[in-house]
């Protein structure tokens, strides 16, 4: 698992690469600078179960500070660097964390932080200095020699907080063996995925969210190299496929949709025949969007479904998926269950809460017994849910129609966002897309859509009765949007998932208003 295999044996070989700048970081700088940060850690005090938290930008040294903690039996709290301060400092408090390790690149908001984060008390700053911070570079240079014992760690990822506060989900942290300390998630991905020393992965995400992270780690504990991109871009992400012989990638939706709008000549500037597979999860991929890419690069396109929680996990295939258009798979990780809101277990066909059955429980929410709670089934300890709707079909294959805290409810009836925007994504004058339902004096709710335009377009009357009515030709009248609103931009994260929340309360404020 950890990279010291792959040091012993090709210490010279890439394990990250920076698609931008084409810095370079080996196998051999990787477990030389992840020991050594292990040792510094240990040497403060820090021990099997205790947090580091890392503020960090998309580099190399993340990774470092990532495997760090996996060979030291430490929680690992990434940070996304994209809140604002009174954020970050929560979740360096509410984690625990008795270390902090920032990117110099984020300076002003890491030394900011300082006064609301006592608990705190070890702080390196990699890359330049930091009032309040140590140098990392000097830290690491004087370290020990390494540790003989290696724990295994995991890491303790904060939600999005789309309700309230965001709470850390925090795994069990496995037993110690010293000969195989192999993570089962781990093995699962990177068996189902074929990742070996042969692997070549574009991250195009923000390190600091589960999927890139993990991500990467599977990858380097196989032994593959690595692309980072420092920021996605769409035409970039194809010079980097093209640049690097890129074999494996992961992105979501989102990032699909912004290089089918690249003009053709564009697209076909850069040879993209190395990929063997694309891999999305993170978000429902509307079917036509998922069509057009399996057009366009072929049967490579897999699919899974899964949560930062990680309790359960779905992947179907291309040629599956072309049978079973919109589904995300059967599951390879727990036992899916679709239930009612009294926790019934529902047949074939109906839609409900989508549950996993695992052997034991996965996560816990940390310093939230009640959230936990709320996750768990109440007639099955060993059932756990993150708040998706959907259904099963009689084969297995989960559907799913949206998060729950999402669902309109319109006259009595339920209407499911995703629905709409998938309708409307590859809409030819629209650029991004978010329905949401909105108060209504008689009805409770109406569906209401909010579009961004694309180049050569322009609001009016006559462009909202059209999306209205391209709408209603194709789903039931019902779930069309009453009204269309255009806006400059949606709130999303940089990975591309929607903020809904931002939405509905601007509406409903101004509702109340």
């Amino acid at each position: 698992m950890y990279p010291g295999t792959f040091a012993a044996t090709t210490p010279d070989k890439p394990a990250v690469i920076m698609s931008g700048s084409g810095e370079t970081l080996t196998y051999g700088q990787l477990d030389d600078r992840s020991a050594r940060l292990a040792r510094v850690l240990h040497d403060r005090g820090l021990r099997r179960g205790d947090v580091i938290a890392m503020l960090v930008d998309n580099s190399p040294e993340a990774l470092v500070v990532y495997w760090a903690g996996l060979r030291s039996g430490l929680y690992v709290t990434a940070i996304n660097h994209h809140l604002t301060a009174a954020e970050i400092a929560y979740i360096v408090d509410d984690s625990d964390a008795t270390a902090l390790i920032a990117s110099a690149t984020l300076g002003v908001v890491a030394e900011s932080i300082v006064p609301d984060t006592p608990r705190a008390t070890h702080r390196l700053a990699f890359g330049g200095s930091v009032p309040g911070y140590e140098s990392y570079e000097e830290a690491l240079a004087g370290a020990g020699d390494r540790l003989a014992e290696q724990p295994r760690g995991t890491d303790m990822l904060y939600s999005s907080g789309t309700t309230g506060r965001p709470k850390g989900i925090k795994a069990p942290l496995l037993p110690i063996q010293v000969d195989e300390p192999g993570d089962p998630v781990y093995g699962l991905l990177g068996s189902a995925f074929q990742m070996s020393t042969d692997t070549v992965y574009l991250s195009a995400a923000p390190i600091y969210h589960a999927a890139p992270l993990r991500w990467c780690g599977v990858v380097q504990a196989n032994g593959g190299t690595v692309v980072m991109m420092e920021r996605f871009e769409p035409e970039a992400a194809l010079a980097a496929i093209d640049q690097h012989h890129v074999t494996l990638l992961q992105m979501v939706p989102t990032m699909f949709v912004r290089m089918l709008q690249l003009p053709d000549d564009v697209r076909a500037r850069y040879d993209i025949s190395s990929l063997r597979m694309a891999v999305h999860a993170a978000a429902p991929c509307p079917p036509d969007v998922k069509q057009a890419m399996i057009d366009w690069w072929g049967p490579k396109l897999v699919e899974y479904y899964s949560s930062t929680e990680a309790n359960g996990l779905t992947l179907i295939s291309s040629q599956e998926w072309l049978t079973k258009r919109g589904s995300v798979g059967q599951s390879k990780l727990g036992v899916p269950h679709i239930c009612d809101e009294t926790g019934a277990e529902l047949p074939a066909g109906e839609i409900g809460t989508v549950w996993f059955e695992r052997e034991q429980v996965p996560f816990r929410y940390h310093k939230d017994d009640a959230k936990t709670a709320e996750a768990t089934h109440p007639d099955h300890p060993l059932w756990t849910a993150v708040g998706d709707l959907g259904y099963l079909d009689d084969d297995g294959y989960l559907f799913l129609t949206d998060r729950k805290s999402f669902m309109i409810i319109s006259g009595g009836v339920n209407i499911y966002p995703q629905e709409v925007e998938n309708v409307l994504t590859l809409h030819p004058a629209i650029h991004d897309v978010a329905v949401i339902g909105v108060p209504h004096a008689e009805m409770g709710q109406e569906v209401k859509a909010v579009v961004t335009l694309r180049e050569g377009h322009e609001p009016s009357p006559d462009l909202e009765a059209a999306i209205i009515a391209h709408v209603r030709d194709r789903i039931a009248a019902f779930k069309a949007p009453r009204s269309v609103d255009f806006v400059d931009e949606l709130p999303r994260t940089p990975t591309g998932k929607l903020v809904k929340r931002r939405l509905e309360e601007r509406y409903a404020q101004e509702a109340s208003a």
